[in-house]
């Protein structure tokens, strides 16, 4: 309905074209109109259609019924123009108005009953029932009105004489002439009328022809002369001066045409369009001074001129197409022109370098067909331009522009951006972790375009890929599927494979290594000295040992790697602290100082092994260390030579140390034995047995374990002389070998005495 405020919705644009939500914000939808006026509003994210202002019907269409308000809606991606109808339906917003507040008839008083007066139409600007439907006038004795319904359907009121006047009784009267129209509630308008009665004059104006028909071409200037009437009155003096009006004049005739009363000419105050108003009839009416009056009829048509261009109307569009199909049907349009004859005659054409071609069907129709089959390699696009030109004087012509795409079939593989990947995930990582993305594209198209990622099959079947790795098909984005042990398995290949979706699909393989990264999960595990809960560790040391004197090397290992396997040694806890000092790089345990004799004879050192991990792991190791008077100067090592030793870092070098060391006391073990069997017999031939000064250095047995300088374990007995200063020893052999059983080992351990112990 008109007069509607702003903002009303009109319909949902979205569900009448089978749109869904936000398509047509995707596709860039907006509304056209012809006279460019933004009375409409279009919503993109919900698809309603609004009012934009308010709509008047009368200066949308004027009297015209119905008032229909074209336009369109025009999509994009791909393009499509959709032609829809606004009908503007009138309410009863105008009341009936007469030209004149007053009209004044001049009735002769010699007028028969029965005769008729023409009266001024009053104007409504509604239509349909809202325009004027009766016309009714004040009580009185001498007139009523009736009502003549012209050939264009409209209602014009005429004043009836019902009873003679008499001038002498009644020189004149005023009469309230209303019009009505047909609204609910209806609305009314009124003049006054005005009637003089007259002395008798007997002849009214007679036009020259009852009926004048002209053409105008629609481009005359304003204040053109259309046409001139004449009429003729028999009557002299007053009763014969002619006065030419317009009667039963419409809004839009009395705007666009104006009679000179005197002369009879009718002009132009308007513009004329024949596309609005291809022609008018007018009712032209002469009047003499006695009030009598005749009328004639213009018939006006409006010569239609070249002043419109061609239109075109996209009906469908399809936007891409295959490359390898002729013969398909890429556009359907509409053509027009609002001009008539030659005007309106039009002749369509596209580029001729372009292979496709127009097929004219029915009623301007035609339909763009490609010519041949394309190729998308060759050209991916091609932009048409389409003229439509008009057969006038001078011509006009409209181009449109259409954009064609040409889809792609599936002829190249997915090529990846490397043929081999190499990715590095740390060990111990958590369960579907993001460790890396493989990427491949397609220069194809759409679906044979979109890439699906696999795993292969591993060319080592005895490689659990399926567990390890798995694979986003939709992005190559690859995934631990459990925590690797870089100590278990340091690195492992794959392929992967990346395949399209065309028809047939192509694929195309790479090849990925995983690198696993060592993380510092593995403590130092100590090989020397051994902590197997057996009996512990003791390593020897000659009290005569010089500071730096080697007394043994903590050997230790870390199953990682790289600075996480970088071991440092350190000694935690010792008997005496300051006695013993471990190098922290090698390991070996070192005297500080010099030994003295109020050092304990049994020391225990705690040694922290570390390694150089984040966060570092260490383990512990303690070491025995026995201090023993007896062992010779020679066989102590020089402090040159332990300087040596030092530098000597491999542990190879210890071991030759250990086997010549170990060689030596072993031959010096059995020298000893034999010069003492030689002395004891000597001696049990003099007089008796060897003394054994127990105050002095009381006999017992010394444990030389196998995990100290000596490659295998032996147990001696040593006995010192009294008068000896050097602490050298007296006698020194070995009783068994650990190797012969630690049974008599143990009992050889509980003699307090050689004596006891043996009987040698």
């Amino acid at each position: 309905m008109e007069e509607t405020e702003s903002g009303t919705l009109v319909t949902n644009l979205a569900k009448d074209l089978g749109l869904g939500a936000g398509e047509l914000a995707a596709r860039g939808a907006r509304v056209v109109t012809k006279d460019k006026e933004a009375r409409l509003q279009l919503d993109l994210q919900t698809g309603d259609l609004t009012v934009n202002e308010k709509l008047d019907r009368e200066g949308m269409c004027g009297p015209a019924d119905p008032c229909v308000m074209h336009f369109q809606v025009l999509l994009k991606k791909p393009l499509g123009v959709f032609r829809a109808e606004l009908l503007v339906r009138d309410i009863n917003d105008h009341s009936p108005e007469f030209p004149e507040r007053e009209m004044t008839l001049k009735i002769p008083e010699t007028s028969l009953p029965g005769t008729v007066f023409p009266l001024k139409k009053a104007q409504d600007l509604d239509v349909g029932n809202n325009n004027i439907q009766n016309y009714n006038i004040s009580p009185n004795s001498h007139f009523h009105v009736s009502i003549h319904n012209s050939r264009d359907g409209r209602k014009y009121p005429e004043l009836v004489l019902d009873k003679e006047l008499d001038r002498e009784v009644q020189a004149e009267l005023r009469l309230t002439l209303t019009a009505l129209d047909g609204g609910s509630p209806p609305r009314s308008g009124t003049a006054q009328v005005h009637i003089l009665v007259l002395d008798v004059n007997d002849n009214a104006p007679e036009f020259a022809q009852r009926l004048y028909q002209v053409q105008v071409p629609e481009n005359s200037p304003v204040g053109s002369l259309v046409i001139k009437v004449s009429a003729r009155d028999l009557d002299t003096g007053t009763n014969g001066e002619i006065s030419y009006s317009l009667s039963y004049s419409s809004q839009e005739i009395s705007t666009t045409f104006e009679v000179n009363s005197l002369s009879g000419e009718v002009r132009l105050i308007k513009a004329l369009d024949f596309e609005t108003i291809s022609s008018y009839e007018l009712d032209i009416d002469a009047s003499d001074g006695g009030g009598l009056s005749g009328k004639c009829a213009v018939s006006i048509e409006v010569v239609d001129v070249n002043d419109n261009s061609p239109e075109l109307t996209i009906s469908s569009l399809t936007s891409p197409i295959p490359e390898n199909s002729p013969e398909t049907e890429v556009a359907l349009f509409h053509i027009g022109d609002r001009d008539s004859g030659n005007n309106g005659r039009m002749t369509c054409s596209i580029q001729d370098d372009l292979p496709f071609l127009l097929k004219p069907t029915e009623e301007n129709f035609y339909t763009l067909v490609t010519n041949g089959a394309l190729d998308r390699e060759t050209t991916a696009e091609y932009n048409i331009t389409i003229t439509v030109t008009d057969m006038g004087t001078p011509s006009l012509k409209t181009e449109h522009n259409i954009t064609v795409q040409v889809s792609d079939v599936n002829d190249n593989a997915p090529a990846f951006t490397q043929t081999a990947y190499t990715l590095f995930v740390r060990e111990n990582n958590s369960p579907a972790l993001h460790i890396g993305s493989v990427s491949a594209s397609d220069r194809d198209a759409g679906a044979n375009a979109q890439v699906a990622y696999s795993l292969l099959p591993p060319r080592d079947p005895s490689l659990p890929l399926a567990s390890l790795v798995s694979i986003n098909a939709d992005n190559g984005q690859l995934f631990a599927l459990r925590a690797l042990d870089y100590e278990a398995l340091q690195a492992f290949e794959f392929g992967v494979g990346a395949t399209d979706r065309g028809s047939p699909a192509l694929s195309s393989q790479a090849l990925v290594r995983v690198q696993v990264l060592d993380a510092n999960d593995n403590a130092p595990f100590v090989l020397y000295p051994l902590q197997n809960g057996s009996a512990p560790c003791t390593e020897l040391v000659p009290r005569a040992a010089e500071p730096g004197y080697v007394v043994s090397k903590v050997v230790a290992v870390d199953g990682d790697s790289g600075q996480n396997a970088w071991l440092s040694y350190q000694l935690l806890k010792a008997t005496e602290p300051g006695l013993f000092g471990v190098w922290a790089h090698n390991g070996e345990v070192r005297t500080a100082r010099p030994l003295g004799e109020r050092d304990a004879a049994r020391h225990r050192l705690l040694v922290l092994v570390k390694d150089n991990g984040e966060p570092p792991l260490s383990a512990s190791v303690t070491l025995h260390v026995l201090l023993v008077d007896g062992f010779s100067q020679p066989f102590l090592p020089l402090p040159e030579a332990a300087a040596d030793a030092a530098r000597a870092d491999p542990l190879t070098v210890y071991l030759v140390v250990a086997l010549a060391s170990v060689s030596s006391l072993f031959l010096f073990s059995v020298l000893a034995f034999v010069a003492v069997r030689l002395c004891r017999r000597r001696r049990a031939g003099l007089a008796g047995g060897c003394s054994v000064p127990e105050a002095r250095f009381p006999g017992h047995l010394v444990d030389v374990s196998g995990t100290g300088t000596l490659s295998q374990s032996y147990q001696y007995e040593v006995c010192l002389t009294e008068d000896s200063g050097n602490n050298e020893f007296k006698f020194l052999k070995p009783i068994f070998p650990n190797l012969l059983g630690q049974d008599i080992g143990r009992k050889s351990e509980g003699n307090p005495t050689f004596p006891n112990g043996f009987g040698i």
